[in-house]
């Protein structure tokens, strides 16, 4: 399945793409359908089509509102607000927006991101502003100690949702547990799991699960607790010292990192003459923090190149940075790799994407550029600085590397086909969606150990 996924790379047939993009989803499966049974229609193509029928299948559910409908919501909040404001948010693509049946959509969580984004917007809704100084003290504890080390254990959960569920029928669950493929997870045990039967992938398997197989009679929820160190250390990278890279982590993966006519040119114009790989991969950053605003996200199943669509759109949410960063990145020839699971702190437990960059004589540093961008948009020079080469120690990395198969492998469409937030699960036939599943991550402990 995974292997089919890069033919979403290919652009589809332009008759389909109208329907698609007009909101006129049973057109689009019609012209689809008459595409698969054409024999002239090349292997290749007829993958791509089989995996926008999946996208057609999903994408409806990321866009539940009517303009009345996101209207009456945002006035549930703020009274005054009116359609032509929306409206006016809709032109600036600072609420995201598509056709269904010839009706404009809203995207599911479009003022959730006009909240977090847009102080105006916030300050109108009684958003109270974040008060948790966590960043800025671990930015300075590890500027002065060179390193921060901290010990988490977490409970993971998911169950079917009750409409969803099917007694009598094999499901194949997995939920994502901390690799030691990313190296700042350290000392990893897995504690307590719901059911003794199951499946551990290695500690340093790239996409790490624990794997529950079994035919359901009662619904229940499938749990894992796990502990970890999450070790990392302070960096203060400078162009002077900068000394090449080596020649791995540079290609393309297919349908997340492409180097696209558009990625090439973007890469041409932000290099410029520079040579030194530290002053481009930084170049880089500033691009995808100060010119990308963030955004909430549709499924990402549901985006044929996302590195394009954030390039092009200029914005994107923190998986949707970090990919145009890496993007980037690897078409300069620097080494750039993924890493993703949660962010972790007492407040605030949620997924959370970000990446690697690798130049000597420092090696594998860090770049996030989602809370580099929040630091620039709330005037924190230092803490767009400190996010550029480091991070903080409160995350859960499950993933290392982008597209990598589950052991034992998913036999059907993943909610997420890039990696492994929140878990999977499926049944024999078909794969469950993110609106057919509860995923809870709960925070247990943590302390700081160092």
């Amino acid at each position: 399945m995974l292997e089919d996924m890069k033919q979403m790379a290919l652009a589809l047939p332009e008759d389909i793409a109208k329907a698609k993009w007009a909101g006129d989803f049973a057109r689009a499966e019609r012209l689809i359908h008459l595409r698969l049974e054409d024999p002239r229609t090349a292997q290749c193509m007829r993958k791509r089509l089989e995996l926008e029928q999946e996208v057609l299948r999903r994408l409806p559910a990321s866009y539940p509102y009517t303009e009345a409908e996101g209207l009456a919501l945002i006035q549930k909040e703020i009274p005054d607000f009116t359609m032509a404001e929306l409206r006016r948010w809709e032109d600036r693509d600072a609420a995201d927006w598509i056709y269904i049946n010839g009706v404009t959509h809203l995207q599911d969580r479009f003022y959730e991101s006009m909240k977090k984004v847009y102080p105006e917007i916030a300050a109108r809704a009684h958003e109270p502003a974040a008060a948790s100084t966590l960043l800025d003290d671990n930015m300075q504890a590890m500027k002065s100690a060179g390193e921060a080390a901290w010990h988490i254990r977490m409970r993971a959960s998911l169950q079917i949702r009750d409409d969803s569920f099917q007694p009598g029928r094999k499901v194949l669950v997995h939920l994502p547990v901390p690799t030691a493929s990313a190296v700042n997870m350290q000392n990893i045990h897995i504690l307590n799991a719901s059911s003794p039967d199951y499946l551990l992938a290695q500690e340093d398997c790239l996409s790490r699960t624990i794997a529950f197989e079994e035919t359901m009679q009662k619904n229940h929820p499938f749990t894992v607790e796990y502990e970890y160190d999450s070790v990392v250390n302070y960096v203060h990278p400078l162009p002077e010292e900068a000394a090449g890279c080596p020649s791995l982590h540079t290609e393309e993966n297919l349908p997340g990192i492409v180097f696209t006519p558009f990625i090439r040119a973007l890469l041409n114009e932000l290099r410029g003459s520079e040579t030194n790989p530290l002053v481009i991969a930084r170049r880089i950053y500033d691009y995808c923090t100060t010119k990308v605003t963030y955004s909430f996200m549709r499924e990402y199943f549901c985006n044929a190149c996302i590195p394009d669509y954030c390039g092009t759109s200029l914005k994107g949410d923190c998986g949707v940075q970090a990919l145009l960063f890496i993007t980037l990145c690897r078409c300069a020839g620097i080494p750039a790799r993924w890493q993703r699971g949660l962010y972790v702190a007492p407040d605030c437990v949620g997924g959370h994407d970000w990446a690697q960059f690798y130049v000597e004589p420092w090696g594998w540093m860090f770049a996030d550029c989602s809370f580099g961008g929040s630091a620039w948009r709330a005037g924190s020079s230092e803490r767009h600085e400190f996010y550029f080469g480091n991070l903080d120690p409160f995350r859960m990395a499950a993933n290392s590397e982008l597209m990598m198969e589950f052991d034992p492998p998913k036999r059907q469409y993943r909610k997420d086909p890039y990696d492994n937030q929140s878990g999977e699960a499926e049944y024999e036939d078909r794969g469950l969606l993110a609106e057919e599943l509860v995923c809870t991550q709960t925070l247990l402990e943590m302390k700081k150990i160092r």
